[in-house]
């Protein structure tokens, strides 16, 4: 999957916590989300360190840290769904 379905996936996510659906979110599927991204992170990291050109260079860091900014959406969501499971429990 790629980085703009799997963003696009988080957004959505957002937008139904911030409608107040969150009980509609399934922690597990933010996991799957999440290891995906990480998965990216990873590929991109190598793809980085044995990149020559500089514009190829440029273009990978680019998607390193776009990467990197809904890895930390992810978890702060993770974050924010178990407070929220663990107050409704």
């Amino acid at each position: 999957m790629g980085l703009k379905k799997l963003a696009a996936k988080l957004s959505g996510y957002q937008d139904r916590l911030d409608a107040g659906k969150a009980p509609k979110i399934e922690i597990r599927h933010v996991r799957k989300v999440l290891e995906k991204l990480l998965k990216k992170e990873q590929e991109l990291v190598e793809r980085l360190d044995a990149a020559d050109d500089p514009k190829e260079r440029a273009s990978l860091e680019r998607k390193l840290r776009v990467a990197r900014e809904h890895i930390a959406r992810a978890q702060w969501l993770l974050q924010e769904l178990s407070g929220k499971a663990a107050a409704g429990a």
